[in-house]
């Protein structure tokens, strides 16, 4: 059976950069190395609690010197040049590599790192905490634009396993609380690449979201998730069902566009999906993600974000749950979040969720007939790791060729 084939690497300054090869990748198995003269990295930031809420806010202020919309020559996430050094050296299929300038780390443990998770639930003043963790980019193909939705079925299965053995990778590094991928697609999410890429953060702490949802459970049940997920099954609400996965639009959905997908059993993770799961999940998700672009003429804006259960938490009550949520409440209307929203985190809902669902299946339906996915190979055999590559010095003056 084919494989998909993780070769990790690392970049000149020591990030970590890996390559995952389709199962039928014509790529040579040689990698050209990364000859950037190495830089150093920007400190760890800092993270400081807000008394009002006890949430943690992380202040990254080298993040404000990430590329902006840069012309597609000078795209830091295409394979390298002569005159585009950039991220990844060599042509891949999919490419994952830690963030330049992350929110979390580079820093995995350091003397004001979070103690515990009482330790963060404490409220003070002026209290503040490293923000150790990891921030990882994760390619979805050479091309300088597109997005998940516009992959082959073959490749969307090579990111699913990427994502799944990365889940499982940054789970295990030291303090990471939560780990979340997510792809942010179009310029009025605040896209800065319209390269097709997503992210990975792992979190030193439990997210406010994740928070929420655990005060629900204790109210409710660990049942929670199965109980929705019959219910949304048995609704006007279906947008698309599997053997193994559900896409559905939730009962109080918040945007003009909110789709959630479930697994049909209980599953804490990425990490935790079959290889039968995974197959399906890279056609099912990219009908949805089809679907929504063929509502308006022009691509949707999107969030697509994996909530996973924490680390070493609520993983036999918390469920693997994908939610996409477009401001997009007409052809050429956004939702804005004002005053209720921002300010209150009161939500109003323009669109009834069962006429939004409907909308999106008929969208999905004429997608299927105008820009149908095709068949995921059969005989994927899942992940085998490559004999790590040895990093080469960066000869002065020199850049990938």
């Amino acid at each position: 059976m084919a494989a998909i084939t993780k070769r990790p690497h690392r970049l000149s300054d020591g990030r970590d950069l890996i390559y995952y090869d389709d199962p039928d990748t014509a790529l040579d198995p040689e990698r050209a190395p990364d000859l950037r003269e190495p830089a150093p990295r920007p400190a760890t930031a800092t993270m400081r609690q807000d008394p009002l809420t006890g949430e943690w806010v992380s202040i990254a202020a080298a993040r404000q010197n990430r590329v902006m919309l840069p012309p597609a020559e000078l795209d830091p996430l295409a394979p390298a040049t002569p005159g585009n050094p950039s991220e990844i050296p060599s042509l891949y299929d999919v490419a994952v590599f830690e963030n330049k300038s992350p929110s979390f780390g580079p820093l995995l443990e350091d003397a004001n790192q979070p103690a515990s998770l009482e330790d963060l639930s404490t409220v003070g003043l002026e209290r503040t905490r490293t923000s150790v963790g990891r921030c990882e980019v994760v390619c979805f193909s050479p091309a300088t634009t597109g997005s998940f939705g516009s992959l082959t079925p073959t490749r969307a299965r090579t990111v699913i396993e990427a994502w799944a053995d990365r889940t499982a990778a940054l789970s295990a590094l030291p303090n990471v609380r939560q780990v979340f991928p997510f792809e942010n697609r179009g310029e009025a999410i605040g896209v800065t690449l319209h390269h097709p890429h997503g992210q990975i953060y792992a979190y030193p702490y439990i997210t406010p979201r994740t928070n929420a949802l655990i005060r629900s459970l204790e109210r409710y049940g660990p049942t929670l998730f199965a109980d929705i997920l019959e219910r949304e099954r048995a609704s006007e609400r279906v947008i698309l069902a599997g053997e193994h996965w559900t896409a559905f639009v939730p009962f109080a959905a918040r945007w003009p566009i909110e789709i959630h997908v479930l697994p049909h059993r209980h599953i804490p993770d990425l990490a935790a999906t079959s290889g039968a799961e995974r197959d399906e999940l890279a056609t099912l998700y990219l009908r949805v993600l089809r679907g929504v672009d063929a509502l308006y003429d022009s691509p949707t804006p999107y969030i697509a974000a994996w909530h996973q259960a924490p680390v070493d938490t609520h993983r036999d009550d918390i469920r693997l749950m994908l939610q996409l949520t477009s401001p997009r409440r007409g052809a050429d209307k956004l939702k804005f979040l004002a005053g209720s929203e921002s300010a209150m985190g009161a939500w109003i809902g323009d669109i009834p969720p069962e006429q939004a669902a409907a909308a999106l299946r008929e969208a999905v339906a004429r997608a299927d007939r105008d820009n149908p996915v095709g068949e995921l190979p059969a005989g994927i055999a899942g992940l085998v790791t490559a004999p790590a590559a040895s990093p080469d010095p960066a000869p002065e003056g020199k850049i990938p060729a």
